[in-house]
């Protein structure tokens, strides 16, 4: 099987920045190659101007046709994180959160549960699932369904 591209915007908070890396490996072992258009450690920024940080991240992110939110225990706490998803929801990006373990059900960015499409756990499946739009679930940390702030559950995954 060949290797499916997905060019994504990878929004997370700068601690949890470990974890872009070990999702990549768990896609790329189901043959997803994610090409990720975030400010990383692999490619970091020193800019302070905020003007030209929503500029850069706005560019980038019109690049990835799908923003996915690293979910951790201290997501819901940075500005930037929500400033992200609502960039993707005016962009009108596919926004696909993934829970990081450890994280609870708590820690989800208010602006996340206004605009999410889909929440999952740390699970490839689920995970491609919700990049290909088949699963718009909202699952709780254990990996159950849970009330989608959009209303009863949407999808089938």
């Amino acid at each position: 099987m060949a290797d499916t591209n997905k060019n994504v915007f990878i929004s997370h908070y700068g601690k949890d920045d470990e974890h872009i890396g070990k999702l990549k490996g768990l896609m790329k072992d189901k043959g997803y190659i994610l090409k990720n258009s975030s400010m990383d450690s692999t490619k970091p920024n020193q800019a302070n101007n905020e003007n030209y940080i929503k500029q850069l991240l706005r560019d980038r992110m019109k690049w990835a046709g799908t923003v996915m939110v690293l979910i951790g225990k201290d997501t819901h706490k940075r500005d930037w994180v929500n400033w992200e998803i609502e960039l993707a929801n005016r962009l009108g990006k596919k926004i696909v959160g993934v829970f990081i373990n450890g994280a609870s059900d708590s820690d989800i960015p208010d602006a996340f549960e206004k605009y999410g499409d889909s929440l999952v756990g740390w699970t490839s499946g689920k995970i491609i699932e919700a990049l290909e739009g088949s699963c718009t679930d909202f699952q709780n940390t254990e990996g159950g369904l849970r009330i989608s702030p959009h209303g009863a559950s949407r999808g089938d995954c």
